[in-house]
């Protein structure tokens, strides 16, 4: 184990007392000297000051006095390091353990970054450190550092919405983040960041007025929480009855008003096995909680599974009017062909997050594979693609008649017209320029599928480009 320079200094100490009470001793044994001369005797001779010998010494009195020189200077050499070291630790002390802590954070994979020690990040800190998850603190507040450093987490000192800082915190091999802190301004500049340095980064923001929650999710947030609406909703929970728990049952009536009730998932119910979305879907119903095993939980994702024994908080009645997300008339299902994993990813999420059921392809082959057996609502098609290109998989899949109503949105770096014209030749509905801006591709699927579902309303074909 390290010794610190607080233990050196305390055995130095003792050493210099220990040399000082035994050379005082040995002349007054030796040579007869008083007390009070044998420790000027030995204080002259450990420092070397060079002055003369009180009084004449024997032989064995200039002996002794040989090795009090040899073990003294040695003894004050140690002690004077020892001294110095202190000092110097007092001082840059601080700066080592940076260092040290430094290098635990770039030892970190797959872990957490909290921004902000106010409140919410202090209690999150807690909830992490129980479940032994890897986290980072950053944070710019002087006078949460001690807290901090009194329960030993790893902290980085500097402002969240500056991209150095985030990079210290080991943003690009985080697996999330939470932007915490008491100013949504703040808070949409760290989503902002983090999303530019780590596409696949899980985000989840802080917002405390509610018209900031649009804007921080167009930031690249996957989810906000509003501390104040959180609660309520908690609350609101907690307080509903149980009374009214039903068989989960297939039977879609719809009453004219909206509803909160629990439904309870039983053996024989047709829905065990499959995913929230598919229950949304096929009952048209709203999951706003979940509750398993005395666990609640708000907002579950969509593609967990259900099983026995669960317990769901529904908001139960007719779509409001005008109201025509993208299930409405579709199946939901949506193919990504790309062979870039980070973008596969990161679509992945966010069409998640509109409602759709992603399915991912690596290639071109791959894709055309996919779309045509499983026909889906939309397929976004990367331009370069190994194998097939993006064009050749638009060909073939409107060669086929099952996938005449897919909805084939083509993305690129190449903004010159003659790659548009050609896409739009081969079969593609849309052609998206690739930008910083990732929420674009899924806004323009949800587009043309809600302008596909007013033209069958309507009456009118769905007007689906030849294949060139």
């Amino acid at each position: 184990m390290e010794m610190t320079s607080k233990s050196r200094f305390k055995i130095a100490l003792a050493l210099c007392s220990l040399i000082l009470s035994g050379g005082t001793m040995g002349y007054m044994l030796i040579d007869d000297y008083p007390f009070l001369d044998g420790f000027y005797m030995t204080l002259i001779t450990i420092t070397t000051v060079g002055f003369g010998e009180i009084r004449p010494l024997s032989e064995e009195g200039r002996i002794f006095t040989s090795f009090l020189i040899l073990f003294g200077f040695g003894v004050l050499a140690f002690a004077g390091h020892t001294a110095v070291e202190s000092l110097l630790d007092n001082v840059w002390g601080g700066k080592r353990e940076r260092k040290k802590m430094e290098k635990e954070i770039q030892k970190l994979r797959g872990h957490y970054i909290i921004c902000g020690y106010g409140r919410m990040g202090a209690a999150a800190s807690e909830h992490f450190h129980k479940r032994g998850v890897p986290f980072v603190i950053v944070d710019e507040k002087a006078h949460q550092k001690k807290d901090i450093q009194e329960k030993k987490y790893l902290f980085v000192e500097g402002d969240a919405t500056v991209e150095h800082t985030l990079e210290e915190a080991g943003i690009k091999r985080a697996k999330g983040l939470l932007a915490l802190l008491g100013s949504d301004p703040q808070n949409l500049f760290i989503v902002l960041s983090a999303r530019e340095l780590n596409p696949t980064l899980h985000i989840i923001s802080r917002a405390e007025d509610p018209s900031s929650e649009a804007k921080i999710m167009r930031a690249g947030a996957d989810s906000v929480v509003s501390p104040f609406l959180t609660a309520g909703k908690l609350i609101a929970s907690n307080i509903l009855s149980e009374r009214h728990v039903s068989k989960c049952t297939t039977d879609n009536s719809a009453s004219s008003t909206q509803t909160l009730k629990w439904i309870n998932m039983e053996d024989n119910s047709p829905m065990v096995g499959k995913s929230i979305f598919d229950l949304e879907r096929q009952l048209g119903l709203r999951v706003i909680g979940f509750r398993r095993n005395g666990e609640d939980k708000l907002d579950p994702p969509k593609e967990m599974a259900l099983s026995t024994e669960d317990k769901l908080l529904v908001l139960a009645g007719e779509r409001p009017a005008g109201e025509k997300g993208p299930s409405a008339n579709t199946e939901e299902r949506l193919v990504i062909v790309d062979d870039n994993p980070v973008i596969l990813s990161l679509y992945t999420r966010l069409f998640k997050r509109a409602g759709f059921l992603p399915i991912t392809a690596k290639n071109g082959r791959e894709g055309v594979e996919i779309i045509t057996k499983e026909r889906p609502s939309a397929a976004v098609i990367d331009f370069m693609l190994p194998v097939l290109s993006g064009i050749e998989v638009c060909e073939m899949v409107r060669k086929d008649p099952a996938c005449r109503h897919t909805k084939l949105i083509l993305f690129t770096s190449d903004d010159q017209p003659e790659t548009k014209k050609r896409a739009l030749e081969a079969g593609a509905d849309e052609v998206i320029i690739k930008s910083p801006e990732a929420s674009e591709v899924v806004d323009t699927v949800v587009r043309l599928l809600r302008s596909a579902d007013s033209s069958t309303e309507k009456g009118e074909p769905h007007q689906i480009p030849k294949a060139g």
